[in-house]
């Protein structure tokens, strides 16, 4: 699997300032990569452009191997009326039932099946709405903020089961959160303005897993590596 990114630009209608300048990036092994920075970066739409939800002016979005790309994000609502066992029944393939019950034991969801998405608070909702994308066949799938609400313990261990179920995927992780992109991610790239060049800057993360033992100072080296990136 490959997914490069080179030279790309965007600007949205209306705007004057190119919130994409010339940007280049490459990801091509399974795991989870990492987008850092603050707000107002870029992020979100570099995301949109790989999802295809949104075109370049200019540059180029090259895909290898890779039949599906999700792109999900922490503003998603599911239908208010009906349960969200039901709704995750209804769209669930056949084959990956087994999975459906394994991700909903492992995310901690059995007890809140029976209630309407609008009855949930905001971790519960983003918990959930991650479960319609895990239970397709995909090669990439885009976090956008998607844990947000998620209290930091629990968003350890759906990271940690996201890893173990789907080591051959691709997941590009988009968080504020230093320490957990430094702790779980394999490599991130820290976005910067876009009059700043180049706008995407690389760096390697610990890309922790459940048999390892976290090596703190690396863990506190990492986090200053991706801090000075800015």
């Amino acid at each position: 699997m490959r997914l490069e990114c080179s030279h790309m630009q965007y600007t949205y209608p209306g705007s004057s300032h190119a919130v994409i300048r010339d940007l280049s990036l490459k990801i091509d092994e399974p795991g989870f990569h990492a987008l850092f920075g603050p707000s107002g970066v870029g992020k979100s739409s570099l995301a949109k452009l790989i999802a295809r939800q949104i075109e370049p002016q200019s540059g180029t979005l090259t895909v290898r191997n890779i039949d599906a790309i999700f792109y999900s994000h922490n503003l998603e609502r599911l239908p208010g009326w009906s349960p969200v066992g039901r709704h995750m029944e209804r769209i669930t393939p056949a084959d990956h039932a087994r999975l459906k019950s394994d991700l909903i034991a492992a995310f901690g969801l059995e007890s809140l099946l029976g209630h309407r998405f609008s009855q949930l608070s905001l971790g519960q909702q983003n918990r959930i709405n991650l479960l319609p994308y895990l239970v397709q066949d995909f090669q990439v799938l885009i976090m956008d903020e998607s844990l947000a609400n998620v209290d930091e313990q629990t968003r350890g261990q759906i990271l940690l089961t996201i890893k173990t179920f789907f080591p051959q995927s691709i997941f590009i992780y988009i968080s504020h959160n230093v320490v957990e992109v430094a702790k779980f991610c394999r490599q991130i790239w820290v976005m910067r303005d876009g009059h700043k060049s180049p706008q995407a800057i690389r760096r390697k993360g610990q890309d922790y897993r459940p048999d390892q033992e976290l090596d703190r100072q690396a863990l506190d080296h990492c986090m200053l590596e991706i801090m000075s990136a800015d």
